[in-house]
This record gives C-alpha cells, structure tokens and sequence, in this order.
C-alpha cells in the first residue's frame, strides 16, 4: 500500500487549479493507486490529486460500493439542487457542512489507460463527482455555502484541533454550470 500525507485546509496546493494529464503511463497508474489506498485508508468517498500535493486532474471516489477514479472530468450538472445535502472532505478532517450540489451529475472523461469514460450518478454519487472535480478546479466546497453558513464553518474550522493556517480568498467555480459560489 502507498498510503499518502493529505494535505489540509489552508494548504495552498488545495487553492491552486490542477493540470490536465497528458501522459497515461506507470506514472499515473500509481498515483491513481496511491489515491485508492490514501482515500480507503482514511476512509472517504473520494480523494482528488491535489488533497496529496499532487497538480494533476485526477481524483479516485468510493460511494455505494462502487470503486473507481476519473481523469481530466466534464460535468453536466442537473437544475435540480440538493440544498442541505451534508458534506465532509479529507482535508477538513472530524467536520461537516450542508452544502448545496446538483441532484444528478455526468462525468466524463478518462481512464488511466486513456480510455473514455462515462459515469452517472445520482444523490451521494453526484455529490462526490462534483466535490472533487471542484477540487481539481482550486474550489473546496466551504466556498458552496451561503454567507451565513460560511461563517459558521469557518468558526468550526478555527476551533478544529488540526487548524491553526489562515483563511484564504473564497473563489468563483470556473464551471458555467455551478454559477457563483454564494
């Protein structure tokens, strides 16, 4: 097993958008187990590249007992939102927040072996899709709330055991179909 440090709210690789994979090699097969490992030894839904130290547009997931990962994903994100759907993240270890996400979401795109990949889900599944994909984007899903439940977590998150960084910039998500963080 190649379990991995991740890395924590305040980490600024967490902020900093990630670069698409071009070469689908050993490499990669091992950072996609590396993430596979991390994120069932943690255990999570889902671990993104970046949660590693790693700048790449990957992320691994782990909902209703289905395993698997995605390369340089497109969304397509359903109107219908789920507005007090609970959310945690690796990186904000013990808390968790109502977040706001699409009911429904599409992913596409890669395997590591450079594959087309087409994946749908629904509720917890579509939560995940988008909460790495934003991560992958530098958006962590904090910036999803509304101004009133930010500050709440932003409290929790100075009190956490594990805090202790500076807040950063909230950010805009570069997807049209996510509009404005709130």
């Amino acid at each position: 097993m190649a379990i991995q440090s991740i890395r924590l709210f305040g980490d600024p690789v967490l902020r900093t958008p990630a670069e698409p994979v071009k070469d689908f090699d050993k490499e990669l097969r091992k950072l996609v187990k590396d993430l596979t490992d991390t994120m069932m030894d943690a255990p999570g839904a889902g671990l993104a590249a970046p949660q590693i130290g790693v700048g790449l547009r990957v992320f691994t997931y782990y909902v209703d007992e289905q395993l698997g990962h995605l390369i340089n994903p497109d969304l397509d994100l359903s109107e219908d939102k789920d507005e007090e759907g609970e959310e945690g993240c690796l990186s904000f270890p013990g808390l968790s927040f109502p977040t706001p996400r699409a009911i429904r979401a599409v992913a596409t795109g890669l395997n590591m072996h450079g594959e087309p990949v087409t994946l749908e889900g629904t509720d917890l599944m579509a939560r995940c899709f988008q909460h790495e994909t934003d991560h992958l984007d530098g958006v962590l899903f904090i910036d999803r709330m509304d101004l009133k439940q930010r500050k709440l977590a932003m409290k929790e998150i100075r009190e956490a055991e594990w805090s202790g960084l500076s807040a950063p910039a909230f950010k805009f998500s570069p997807h049209a179909t996510h509009g404005k963080a709130l």
